[in-house]
């Protein structure tokens, strides 16, 4: 089913917009997850570095700091706070720091008010237990205020803001996928119907088109048209084509007849006359087959169907060709067709065989399966692909012919609704299997 194939194109389509969908959540996510941890890491910053102002403030005036900071010395401050606050004293002469420089430690030193220390602050992102803001001040000789602020509500609320951002791209593609692979369903009918069109033109039906009345000019209808397009042309070129053979064939007949006719009056013993008569045979032969192959191409023929015994006709047929050829018959059967037909494509494939290749040649009947087989080289790898065509023998070793006998053979054949195949053996020689069953012209 084509709902269901996974290379269909509604789901190639569906799936470009969700790789879409997913891109662009990606970009504004991460704009959105960035720009919120910069918040909340200003806002931490700003608390933190509140309460230290404050304790340094009450430790200036009272000598002690407040019960909820600690007094610590260097060696106990955590190690970017030492090393941003070591930093800042070793360069406070040289030049002023930029307040709210963030350094390569993750500390942020502060200049703070008037008559105040320099004030370093530090994101502690990866603890053991949860997540930190610390700020230090210098209050005395290796005496620092320490300030430790708890940063878990800002944590929290950039978590709970991705969590929304996966829910919100999850349920997005939810919407959006099925909702791209039904809009794309006018376009998949569409293409169907184009394919349909061309298989239909493939198996002979010239006159079926895609149409493209009242569409929109858009890729598909442009394709549509350009097939429509080369369909008419080559339903042009093949009726001129089927005009031309049936044209010269009739133009030819009648001064053959005339031919013929005089041919008959040349000495019956006379080498020339032979030779001339012969060839006049040969030429009227293939005037028929144009014949038959213009009628064939106009669709003019139709089968009448009697019930045959396959085994007894193939048998009879093959001996008034009177050519060297074997025939046998396994469960051969009564079959529903035209034996005028059966008994035409028996003729060409047996001619066929005789004439491109070699001795011995077998016809083997089947049930409702005629099998003619000979031991030459077998028929050429360009027949094997595209079948039969006329005036083409397909290689200069398979002998001399027009290549009408196999291209009749396959036109009776679809007449007759039947299956004909061309194989070689695999010990050599080439293999003609007409299937008279019901199912062949299906199969």
């Amino acid at each position: 089913m084509d709902f269901l194939n996974p290379r269909a194109l509604r789901w190639k389509i569906a799936a470009l917009a969700a790789a879409a969908c997913c891109a662009v959540a990606a970009v504004v996510g991460f704009l959105v997850h960035d720009a919120t941890r910069e918040r909340g890491l200003r806002v931490g910053t700003d608390r933190t570095l509140t309460r230290l102002i404050a304790a340094e403030r009450e430790y200036d005036r009272t000598g002690r700091a407040p019960a909820d900071i600690d007094v610590r010395s260097r060696d106990e401050l955590p190690e970017p706070l030492a090393r941003d606050l070591a930093t800042f004293v070793a360069t406070e002469t040289e030049t002023e720091p930029e307040t709210g420089a963030e350094t390569e430690t993750g500390a942020v030193t502060e200049s703070g008010p008037p008559d105040t220390g320099p004030y370093a602050t530090w994101y502690d992102a990866d603890p053991p237990d949860w997540f930190w803001m610390w700020g230090a001040v210098a209050v005395a000789d290796d005496r620092f205020l320490v300030v430790r602020d708890d940063m878990s509500t800002e944590v929290r609320s950039l978590q709970l803001l991705d969590r929304s951002i996966v829910k919100s791209v999850l349920a997005a593609l939810l919407f959006v996928v099925p909702l791209a692979a039904l809009a794309t369903e006018p376009i998949n009918r569409r293409l169907r119907h184009g394919a349909r069109t061309a298989r239909r033109i493939a198996d002979g039906d010239l006159d079926a088109r895609i149409g493209t009345a009242g569409r929109a000019r858009d890729e598909v209808t442009e394709m549509a048209s350009a097939v429509d397009d080369m369909a008419a042309a080559l339903q042009r070129k093949l009726e001129n084509e089927r005009r031309f053979t049936a044209d010269v064939a009739h133009e030819l007949r009648t001064p053959l007849m005339g031919l013929v006719t005089a041919a008959g009056l040349l000495p019956e013993n006379d080498e020339a006359a032979g030779l001339v008569r012969d060839r006049l045979r040969a030429l009227n032969a293939l005037v028929e087959d144009l014949l038959e192959i213009s009628r064939l191409d106009a669709g003019a023929e139709r089968a009448r169907l009697d019930p045959v015994p396959l085994g007894e006709l193939v048998a009879d047929v093959v001996r008034r060709t009177g050519t060297d050829t074997r025939v046998g018959t396994v469960d051969a059967e009564v079959v529903e067709t035209d034996p005028r037909r059966v008994e035409r494509i028996v003729v060409n494939l047996v001619t066929n065989a005789h004439r491109h290749g070699a001795a011995p040649v077998e016809v083997t009947v089947t049930g409702a399966r005629i099998t003619v087989r000979d031991h030459g080289p077998g028929f050429p790898a360009d027949l094997l692909e595209r079948g039969p065509q006329r005036f083409r023998t397909g290689a200069s070793e398979r002998g001399r012919g027009h290549g009408l006998g196999l291209t009749v053979a396959q036109g009776q054949s679809e007449v007759l609704g039947a299956r004909l195949t061309f194989t070689n053996a695999p010990g050599g020689g080439a293999v003609a299997t007409l299937d008279l069953t019901p199912h062949a012209s299906a199969a």
